[in-house]
């Protein structure tokens, strides 16, 4: 926590070839940030991107300042959203944690307010709710957000409205618990965090989110991820 009891957000960025949408991300959230008065870090996790994320990366923390910006590569054979938290948590000085896609779908600025307003601890992001929205996705991509979501709802009954989504705000306390309870890897990771989370009596605040298909790349959704999510699912079921 900074000083004063202030508090301070840790942003955790998860990267494989995102050099052209690092700079741009990197900005909007150091405006969103600096805009609301709240003191902040950015930690890029870059799992060894071959086109030159980590160059771009390192000019940034120039730029920004090593307070601001810090650069942590990490290599693995099993690097997911779950590993890459777990690395980056370990050079995370702020009380609140967020975390995020680099691929631009995602704007920060509702979520201090919704932790303000209800003190919650976790507080995400919602396509499904309120004037929330997904733009630029084709009908399959749709039918496999809208159909993941339906298929857990009716099983699990977690009390929220997406589970699928990678852009939260968590309290640092309550994300490393989590950490310790899930044992998922890629997209079923982001759901049972939530799952655990209800198990667990956390509470979570939702934001309706207008969720913007990628600037540039493409999207690391495959028919694997998927088989991934359906195995998740039913382990989940049968734990929970």
């Amino acid at each position: 926590m900074a000083a004063g009891g202030a508090d301070k957000f840790s942003v955790l960025l998860p990267t494989y070839n995102e050099r052209e949408n690092l700079p741009l991300v990197v900005w909007l959230l150091a405006r969103t940030f600096r805009e609301s008065g709240n003191n902040f870090e950015i930690i890029i996790i870059d799992d060894g991107s071959p086109d030159g994320t980590q160059e771009i990366a390192e000019q940034l923390e120039k730029i920004y300042g090593s307070d601001k910006i810090v650069m942590r590569e990490i290599i693995s054979v099993l690097f997911s959203s779950g590993t890459a938290y777990i690395h980056g948590m370990k050079h995370a000085t702020g009380n609140f944690i967020v975390i995020m896609d680099a691929d631009l779908s995602h704007h920060v600025s509702l979520y201090f307010r919704k932790q303000k307003e209800g003190n919650f601890d976790i507080v995400s992001g919602t396509r499904y709710k309120g004037n929330g929205g997904v733009y630029g996705w084709d009908l399959k991509r749709k039918l496999i957000s809208r159909g993941a979501n339906f298929i857990t709802q009716v099983l699990l009954r977690p009390g929220a409205s997406d589970l699928t989504g990678s852009f939260r705000l968590y309290r640092k306390e309550v994300l490393q618990k989590l950490m310790e309870k899930c044992v998922s890897k890629g997209y079923v990771f982001q759901m049972e965090m939530i799952v655990r989370a209800r198990q667990l009596g956390y509470t979570i605040g939702e934001v309706p989110i207008s969720f913007v298909d990628r600037v540039y790349g493409e999207s690391k959704l495959g028919g694997n991820e998927i088989v991934s999510f359906l195995k998740g699912l039913l382990t989940l079921f049968a734990t929970t």
